[in-house]
């Protein structure tokens, strides 16, 4: 069985900064594309950013030039920064990967993280 375990969502103020991990583990084999979704009270899930192992990565226009994507291949963990946050940034934030593990590539969620943005 594959586990992604999100660390580092909280309560943060208008402008500030926040780093999310989200850590893979299992029998894996290999990780393809992982990403982050977030989803606000009443809203569908949404893409917030995704990663492929290479390092190529995309954005939702919402979070472009505010918001950077990373990975550590040997750690199988994906992390997202997040700076000049604002209000509407607001969500359970997931993490999301394609994994491979025995010879079968399956998507995987993980638990998610709250975010919250408010003075």
């Amino acid at each position: 069985q594959v586990q992604l375990v999100e660390s580092g969502g909280g309560l943060v103020q208008p402008g500030g900064s926040l780093r999310l991990s989200c850590a893979a583990s299992g029998s894996i084999f290999r990780i393809d594309l992982m990403g982050w979704y977030r989803q606000a009270p009443g809203k569908q899930r949404e893409l917030v950013a995704a990663i492929t192992s290479g390092g190529s990565s995309n954005y939702a226009d919402s979070v472009k030039g505010r918001f950077t994507i990373s990975r550590d291949n040997a750690k199988n963990t994906v992390y997202l920064q997040m700076n000049s946050l604002k209000p509407e940034d607001t969500a359970v934030y997931y993490c999301n990967a394609f994994v491979t593990v025995g010879g079968i590539r399956r998507n995987y969620w993980g638990q998610g993280t709250q975010v919250t943005v408010s003075s």
